[in-house]
């Protein structure tokens, strides 16, 4: 489907900033909220989950023991933005009863996609062997993801734990949400915009586009915009097409949401991604 549209139609259905006139007032209020975030909760910053400088991780604890653990994984098309910019995510969490852990990442092009994939898996495995240390509970962890971050969370899903490491279980998720995830990434190869930096390659997108992986076992929940564009609608519904309902219980469209609020629905106590949130950490 995506050999039949041209280059122009690829970075008008891609580009997400040139979609959201006001993209950059977005950004800029993630980054306040953030600010904000780190100077208002107890946090643990830059920790290291690998030997790369890129491989750090911000902790947000729990105020209780064994509570259960959202990491979530920011997006930027795998080449753009910091965890830094994603602290806002944290205290509406936290206040819930979750601990939240927040994990960089190298970016393209001086990291392969490859390399990311098992950057934020290795990221995981330390939240699980760590989580006590945070007042969290290894059982219940669960990895949420925007854009970029929604491919690498639905990743997680499908992760083979225990080629990561004999001490890991197989299942180590309580469950994944994917805001604006991509599944397919053969029109992001065709995308000019971004294969610059992504340099994609046919073998890559079959080895990296989750929607084509064995069906793992879920719960993934896939949310969209309903203001995006037609290919962020037409991934985010392949995921449930190509996973099923059994895996992916949940598969919607934000109403008045463009690619960049569905953040906000997030972290908004009365919005849809964070009561979804909530039901996966088992605090609703």
């Amino acid at each position: 489907m995506a050999a039949s549209h041209d280059d122009a139609w690829h970075d008008a259905q891609y580009n997400n900033r040139a979609r959201v006139p006001e993209h950059a007032q977005l950004l800029s209020r993630w980054a306040e909220a953030s600010a904000l975030a780190r100077q208002g909760l107890t946090h643990r910053l830059d920790l290291p989950y690998g030997e790369s400088p890129a491989e750090r991780l911000d902790v947000f604890p729990a105020a209780r023991p064994g509570s259960p653990v959202l990491v979530f994984i920011h997006g930027g098309y795998w080449r753009s933005l910091d965890k830094a910019d994603h602290s806002f995510v944290a205290p509406v969490f936290v206040e819930a009863g979750a601990a939240v852990v927040v994990p960089n990442y190298g970016l393209c092009p001086a990291v392969t996609m490859e390399q990311i994939a098992l950057q934020v898996a290795q990221a995981v495995a330390w939240v699980w062997r760590h989580a006590a240390e945070f007042g969290g509970d290894a059982s219940r962890i669960v990895v949420a993801g925007h854009s970029a971050g929604g491919h690498l969370a639905s990743m997680l899903l499908a992760c083979r734990w225990r080629d990561l490491g004999d001490d890991l279980p197989q299942r180590l998720l309580a469950g994944g949400l994917s805001l604006s995830g991509l599944f397919d990434l053969e029109p992001i190869r065709l995308t000019p915009f971004l294969q610059g930096d992504l340099q994609l390659t046919p073998a890559t997108v079959r080895r990296m586009s989750p929607a084509f992986f064995p069906r793992p076992r879920g719960p993934l929940h896939a949310l969209v915009g309903a203001d995006e564009s037609d290919e962020f609608v037409r991934q985010n519904r392949l995921i449930r097409d190509q996973w099923g309902p059994s895996t992916v219980p949940v598969c919607e469209e934000l109403v008045r949401r463009n690619h960049f609020t569905v953040m906000e629905d997030l972290v908004d106590p009365a919005g849809r991604a964070h009561h979804l949130t909530l039901r996966l950490l088992g605090l609703v």
